[in-house]
């Protein structure tokens, strides 16, 4: 594992492939929610498994934790939805959040895994501390011989506010089949219209909203030969409400 000179972001690498960045203190505008994510993603044979800006949604980068409806702030970029509100109901609002790097523990750098822990402060539009994180980035499971390597992401939110907050999402708010909130990951371009499958046998459009201990998502790469899958566990959760997928390939 490499951190820069800047003290921003550090790269995890395996037989000789740059797999995944983490900018930790992103140089990103507010109105994008500033928050770490892990871009580039890259397979073993470094092919890319993500995006950095799209031009469509430009608070998009790789792999982040976020969220999209947080007592009224937006911890997720762009506009927000809000019911009834004209067009299709985002509004550009002054109620960006965004997450603040604080430290990392020390770090487990030996033998075949790299495991990080990361404390942040979840900050509201008001310049308020509203959420203690603890997250751990585990990579491990590099195999050369069978093309994989694993990421486990692991977080905890402690709400350090003054009051309750309210976490919700687009679909929360009366948007059919728009849940997308907490970890999201934005899959290349060169995707797009990809294979879905889910645990439960649900496949494409029908995974969205779906609960399950597993889904995958399979594409061909751009510029170089064959393609990748990209397995994620679902994982567990404190939380009264179940954990269910949201599911694009469009």
């Amino acid at each position: 594992m490499d951190h820069d000179a800047a003290g921003s972001q550090f790269v995890v690498s395996a037989a000789g492939t740059d797999l995944a960045t983490y900018v930790y203190r992103p140089d990103t505008p507010l109105e994008e929610s500033p928050k770490p994510y892990l871009y580039p993603l890259r397979t073993l044979s470094g092919a890319p498994v993500g995006v950095y800006r799209p031009w469509d949604h430009r608070w998009h980068k790789g792999l982040q934790m976020t969220w999209s409806h947080l007592s009224g702030d937006n911890f997720w970029g762009g506009p927000t939805f809000q019911q009834g509100a004209p067009g299709h109901g985002y509004v550009w609002q002054e109620n960006h959040g965004r997450q603040v790097h604080r430290a990392f523990e020390p770090q487990d750098l030996g033998g075949s895994e790299v495991s990080v822990v990361q404390s942040l402060d979840w900050i509201s539009s008001r310049d308020e501390v509203w959420i203690d994180e603890t997250r751990t980035l585990r990579f491990h499971s590099a195999d050369t011989a069978g093309g994989v390597w694993a990421l486990d992401f692991t977080t905890a939110l402690t709400n350090v506010h003054r009051a309750p907050l309210e976490m919700g999402s687009p679909s929360t708010h009366g948007r059919p089949n728009a849940g997308y909130t907490g970890l999201f990951w934005r899959g290349p371009r060169a995707w797009t219209g990809a294979d879905v499958i889910a645990d439960g046998g649900h496949e494409g459009d029908a995974v969205m909203g779906t609960r399950g201990a597993w889904a995958a998502i399979a594409g061909e790469h751009d510029e170089l030969d064959g393609g990748a899958t990209v397995l994620a566990y679902a994982g567990t959760t404190s939380a009264s409400t179940p954990l269910t997928w949201f599911a694009r390939t469009s």
